[in-house]
C-alpha cells in the first residue's frame, strides 16, 4: 500500500480484487451483535425485512422483532412508545419512505421526547440504481442533521456499518444510520477505528483537504492517487459522523491544507457539504468545493453510470480538489 495511507485500511486498496458488499449487509451483522450484547434490543420493520437487512435478527430474535407493515409512520410513533418503556428499537425502511415520508412523526414523536430510537434508512444515494427517482433519497442528511437530539452517521463500508450499528445502540439519544443498497469497496478492516463522533485522516498531505462520507471512500481514494501524478497531495479525511462532526480533526486539517473539498452521495446543500461549508465559514475560511448532487433528483440507471452521470468519480473528484488548490495559490 501506498506509503501515505493509514495502516489500517485493507491491503486490497487499489487491486483489482477489492472486496464489495452492500453497507447494508454490515447493519444485518451489527443489529444481531446489538442484540446479542443486549435484550433491549428490538427490531421493527415497513414491509422490508429482507431487502433491509433485518431478517437476520428477525429469525434469531422472533419474539423482539415487529413487522408494522407498510405503515412507515407508525413504524417511528410504535417505535417511540417502544423505547419510553426502556427498549432500544432499530426501524429499518427504505430512506424515502423513512426519513422521507415519516419525518413529522420523528421530529415531534421521537426528537421533541429525547427518546433513543434508531432510525435506519436504506437504499440511501442514487446508487440505488434502477429504481429510480422515487426511490433515491438525496435529501435526508439534510433532513435530520437539522432536528434537535438526532445525531446523523454516514458509514463507508460493511465494516463501519457493523461498527456504527454496535455503537448507536449504546447511546441515549435518537441516531440516524444511513446505508446504501449495492454492493461498494471494502475500504476499512476490521481492526480499523471507529469510535462515535470521530473522523479519521485516512492519508496524509498538504495541499488540499479531501473530506468523504459513505460509499464514495474508494472514488476519494483514487482521486488522491490522480492527484499526487499532478503534484498535488491530497489529505483524506474519512468523516462518517456528520452529527456530531469532529471538528478538531477537520480544523487542524483545513488549516493544514488551506482547501477542501467534499464528496457524498447526496445533496451538497444541506448535505456533508453544507456541514463543513458552515463551519469552514465560522472557523477557517478556505477554499471549497462540494462533490454530490446538485440540486436534482435522481433517475434510473446501474451505479457505474449514475456517479458518472452526476460527477461522483475520481476523475471528477480530482478536477474539484485541483480547482480548490488553484484558487488557494490564485
Amino acid at each position: 500500500m501506498n506509503a501515505h495511507y493509514a495502516d489500517h485500511l485493507s491491503r486490497q486498496l487499489f487491486h483489482d480484487a477489492i472486496d464489495h458488499t452492500p453497507t447494508r449487509k454490515g447493519f444485518g451483522d451489527g443489529l444481531v451483535l446489538a442484540g446479542d450484547a443486549d435484550p433491549r434490543v428490538v427490531a421493527l420493520s415497513a414491509d422490508l425485512v429482507e431487502s433491509t437487512m433485518i431478517e437476520p435478527f428477525a429469525k434469531k430474535y422472533p419474539d423482539r422483532y415487529v413487522e408494522i407493515g407498510v405503515a412507515e409512520q407508525n413504524l417511528v410513533t410504535v417505535a417511540s412508545g417502544m423505547a419510553s418503556e426502556g427498549l432500544i428499537p432499530f426501524t429499518s425502511s427504505y430512506a424515502a419512505f423513512s426519513p422521507g415520508r415519516n419525518w413529522e412523526q420523528i421530529r415531534t414523536t421521537i426528537c421533541l421526547n429525547e427518546q433513543p430510537v434508531k432510525l435506519v434508512g436504506s437504499h440511501a444515494g442514487v446508487s440505488v440504481g434502477p429504481d429510480g427517482a422515487t426511490h433515491q433519497m438525496l435529501e435526508d442528511i439534510a433532513l435530520m442533521r437539522v432536528l434537535p437530539h438526532m445525531t446523523v452517521v454516514v458509514p463507508c463500508d460493511e465494516h463501519e456499518a457493523r461498527k456504527a450499528t454496535q455503537v448507536i445502540a449504546k447511546t441515549k439519544q435518537p441516531a440516524y444510520l444511513r446505508l446504501a443498497r449495492e454492493k461498494t469497496p471494502i475500504v476499512t478492516t476490521v481492526d480499523s477505528p471507529f469510535e462515535f463522533g470521530k473522523a479519521h485522516v485516512w492519508r496524509e498531505g498538504s495541499d488540499v483537504t479531501l473530506i468523504v462520507a459513505g460509499p464514495l471512500a474508494y472514488e476519494v481514494c483514487k482521486a488522491a492517487e490522480l492527484l499526487a501524478k499532478e503534484g498535488i497531495e491530497a489529505e483524506i479525511i474519512n468523516s462518517p459522523w456528520i452529527k456530531p462532526l469532529d471538528n478538531e480533526t477537520i480544523l487542524k486539517s483545513l488549516k493544514k491544507t488551506g482547501a477542501v473539498v467534499t464528496i457524498e452521495e447526496a445533496q451538497a446543500a444541506g448535505g456533508l457539504g453544507g456541514v463543513i461549508a458552515e463551519l469552514s465559514s465560522l472557523k477557517c475560511v478556505v477554499p471549497m468545493e462540494r462533490i454530490g448532487i446538485q440540486d436534482a433528483f435522481g433517475q434510473s440507471g446501474t451505479i457505474t453510470e449514475l456517479w458518472e452521470y452526476y460527477h461522483l468519480t475520481a476523475p471528477y473528484i480530482a478536477k474539484a480538489a485541483t480547482r480548490a488548490h488553484e484558487r488557494k495559490i490564485s
